[in-house]
């Protein structure tokens, strides 16, 4: 092969690479190891600790059949997604990327945090009287959003609602829970 096509090649490749985007945490620095689903490891989190320019919109629209739910006054949760919390979704959620189960069944298959570094890495918000929330200075990644509902008319089942959401480029990602 000539050199000016091995050339061409790596300018191409290198071209590729530096357009790809970043979901979720960066390479490992050298000399550690690849994140692990089964680890908990700090250093996995620290992407989600930059300020950024994303924005989560959400608002809660969960039916079941014709029961309406509401989130009003109840907490929401963002955690960023590291192979450690999206096998812990996995377990809690039976889906890294959206369900809605009995809130009491979730609670039952809840597995212990390690600590309290992966607290330290979650955001929180409220619902307000609307059903709507918001997370704001997001960096780029993914993220998963969660909160409890509860009919919002007469008694009956809590339920947990998790969603996976992506943010990216300074934008405002209206999500629908």
């Amino acid at each position: 092969m000539s050199k000016l096509r091995l050339l061409a090649i790596s300018a191409t490749l290198a071209l590729a690479t530096a357009c790809a985007p970043t979901m979720g945490p960066p390479p490992p620095p050298p000399g550690m190891g690849a994140p692990s689903p089964t680890v908990f490891r700090q250093e996995d989190f620290s992407w989600s600790a930059v300020p950024g320019r994303n924005t989560i919109d959400g608002r809660l629209t969960y039916r079941q059949g014709a029961t309406r739910f509401t989130c009003s006054g109840a907490g929401v949760v963002l955690t960023p997604e590291t192979p450690w919390t999206r096998r812990r979704m996995t377990i809690l959620y039976s889906s890294p990327e959206a369900a809605a189960l009995p809130a009491d069944e979730v609670r039952a298959r809840t597995p212990s945090a390690p600590n309290d570094d992966y607290s330290s890495f979650v955001r929180r918000s409220t619902c307000d009287a609307a059903d709507r929330f918001t997370f704001s200075n997001l960096p780029d990644g993914a993220w998963f959003v969660i909160t409890v509902a509860r009919p919002s008319a007469g008694a009956g089942e809590s339920v947990a609602i998790m969603r996976r959401v992506v943010t990216r480029g300074g934008r405002i990602s209206p999500i629908d829970l």
